[in-house]
């Protein structure tokens, strides 16, 4: 091949220097879907891809929970009686009327202090057990006055009643005032106590609001009761409640508007809210049409049968945010504690950084032209 030289030699010169940085492969920092997806079809796969559409999604939905002793449930509110009734614990105050035309008048029998026994009784002289508990107080009232009666004809009661620790509520923790509550009425709810002792902390993310009754634990979010006054439960005495901040999230990796992890804000997050949470896509790199998200499921999840659960531990979630179909789909395909959002890098990168290359390849090729000449 003959040497080439002078003005043209140079600028071929310039020209084979840049040549090996267009040959080469641009750098990828971020996956895209066949990179993510191969080799799920094969038998030996230790994960399945199951793309989420209209026809997909009521399946997927019926599938268990990744995390299932995450999940608590709640007590709905159930209704209650304005007026409280009586349990073990609380205390009676008597005042006994003699029945004659100057009863009013004379100072009446005290009988202070009384308390409720744990089989529910008070005990009064001369009567011997009377059962108070599960009576409101106007009931309470005139069963000891109909017990009265035998020994002091058309006697009169009056009764007071003060709210014992089986008719108190405590707030355990994650409220400025914590303590015992007592329940002055039968309808008091979980708002209502919340407010007695402070409110809720500002700066707690999506407070989780735990109540233990009977060895149970239920849970949700505040925001969910606010907005569901259904779910504002009545209290029972001997309830504990505490808030605490909701600990679940998510990560966020890829072409997304930033990489990160990141807290669920309400009780429910979607595969769109999740989009916007993580500042949505990167319009350069990102490909809407491989919206990923990564889960693990426990061994008990799996299941032949696709309408009970995934056929392997790990499923790879599949979401084209381009169609209409794919929109409705990601707005109600709930997110999971721990799930990897996964925002696949589009198939035009490759050729937008070749591209470049090539124009910066021929934009060497000008310039040392015209410094030749």
């Amino acid at each position: 091949m003959p040497f080439i030289s002078g003005p043209k030699g140079r600028v071929l010169a310039s020209i084979l220097l840049t040549l090996p940085l267009w040959a080469c492969s641009p750098p990828q920092d971020v996956a895209n879907v066949q990179q993510v997806v191969a080799g799920s079809e094969d038998e030996s796969a230790d994960f399945a891809v199951q793309p989420v559409d209209a026809l997909t999604l009521p399946m997927v939905q019926g599938w268990p929970s990744s995390h299932p002793d995450s999940h608590h449930g709640w007590i709905g509110s159930g209704g209650g009686t304005s007026d409280q009734v009586i349990a073990g614990g609380d205390l009676l105050n008597l005042a006994v009327f003699a029945g004659n035309e100057s009863a009013l008048l004379a100072d009446p029998i005290q009988l202070p202090n009384l308390k409720v026994s744990s089989k529910g009784t008070v005990f009064l002289p001369y009567i011997d057990e009377v059962e108070v508990a599960g009576m409101t107080a106007d009931a309470a009232r005139s069963r000891i006055q109909e017990k009265l009666t035998a020994i002091i004809p058309d006697v009169q009661v009056q009764l007071t009643h003060a709210a014992g620790t089986k008719n108190s509520v405590e707030v355990v923790a994650g409220m400025p005032r914590n303590g015992s509550y007592p329940l002055t009425s039968g309808d008091t709810t979980v708002t209502a106590i919340i407010a007695a002792a402070g409110g809720l902390p500002e700066t707690m993310n999506n407070p989780q609001v735990n109540l233990q009754r009977g060895g149970r634990l239920y849970r949700v979010g505040a925001k969910t009761i606010l907005e569901n006054p259904g779910l504002d439960t009545v209290l029972r005495g001997g309830d504990r409640i505490y808030v605490t901040p909701d600990d679940r999230y998510f990560l966020s990796l890829g072409a997304a508007g930033k990489e990160a992890l990141v807290d669920f804000p309400k009780d429910e997050v979607t595969t769109l809210d999740a989009m916007s949470l993580i500042g949505g896509v990167d319009q350069n790199t990102a490909n809407p049409k491989g919206i990923l998200v990564l889960r693990n499921y426990p061994a008990s999840a799996v299941a032949a049968n696709p309408d009970r659960g995934p056929s392997k531990q790990k499923v790879v979630f599949a979401f084209d945010l381009t169609s209409a179909d794919g929109l409705f789909a990601a707005g109600q395909f709930k997110i999971e504690d721990r799930d990897l959002v996964l925002v696949t890098q589009s198939p035009l990168v490759n050729t937008r950084t070749i591209l470049g290359f090539f124009t910066g390849f021929i934009s060497a090729g000008r310039t040392t032209a015209t410094a030749v000449n």
